[in-house]
């Protein structure tokens, strides 16, 4: 029935060719809702994280997944240069084609900073945001950016990404992971992490709307004393058993949470 239902929902689905600074921006538009949700994945992933997200929602919401600048099937800037700021322009770019004024951003990783950025540029259109084991904090420290290019890039990278497994990510998982994050080009690799690790992003800002935090068992990423100052009204929870990518590993849990932050927010 899941399948079936999946299938279905694929069939429906619409693809965009949004475009910021004359690059075109893939996306994906499933469902029908009259609410919309954009679902925003991490550093050297792409649209395909939300494969167990988009057929849970889409029968309720307007469902947006996307490729952001660099990844998956969108194009790269002609400068290489990555930024916040552009990540957050290409969203705008969809919402726009979409034609939604108000959305709901769920980040994942990288994405999490993305959908923050977007906020503080769109605010109008920003009814609530969902943190995935999102990093919100540097700790006030200056960020050293992780060499992902270069002889050592790819062993470099492949490291990073097993350390985000848990006895939780199954064989499977960890070969669908690896093939998308170890896929995108080294430039992309090391110019979206050093996009993340830009100083000027960590203002140390408060953001009152709604925000839903969903984390991995015991994250490191988990800054409870930060977030309760700067995002007043933040619901927090951890899924136990789970690492990094806990939307693959409990897509269940993940999805009855998430929905139920949903279906409190007036959009």
């Amino acid at each position: 029935m899941k399948t079936l239902l999946s299938t279905i929902l694929l069939a429906l689905s619409t693809l965009s060719a949004a475009t910021v600074d004359g690059i075109q921006i893939h996306s994906t538009s499933t469902g029908k809702g009259p609410k919309t949700v954009i679902l925003v994945h991490g550093w050297t992933c792409d649209e395909t994280t939300w494969s167990e997200q988009v057929p849970a929602l889409a029968g309720q919401y307007r469902v947006v997944t996307l490729d952001l600048p660099g990844h998956g099937k969108s194009g790269s800037p002609k400068d290489g240069r990555l930024s916040m700021d552009l990540f957050a322009r290409a969203i705008e770019a969809v919402r726009a084609e979409v034609k939604a004024d108000h959305v709901v951003l769920v980040g994942h990783s990288m994405g999490t900073p993305v959908v923050v950025q977007y906020a503080r540029l769109y605010p109008k259109h920003t009814t609530a945001l969902v943190f995935v084991d999102g990093l919100v904090t540097m700790g006030g420290r200056a960020p050293t950016v992780p060499n992902v290019s270069g002889p050592d890039g790819r062993k470099n990278r492949e490291f990073m990404v097993r350390a985000m497994f848990k006895e939780s990510t199954t064989p499977a998982m960890r070969t669908k992971i690896l093939e998308m994050m170890l896929a995108a080009p080294e430039a992309t690799a090391q110019g979206a992490m050093e996009a993340m690790f830009d100083p000027a992003i960590w203002k140390g800002d408060v953001l009152s709307m709604p925000i839903l935090g969903l984390y991995a068992e015991k994250s490191l990423a988990g800054n409870r004393a930060y977030m309760k100052e700067h995002f007043p009204n933040m619901e927090y929870n951890e899924i136990p058993g789970t690492g990094h990518f806990l939307m693959i590993e409990k897509p269940e849990e993940f999805n009855r949470l998430l929905a139920a932050f949903l279906d409190k927010q007036e959009f």
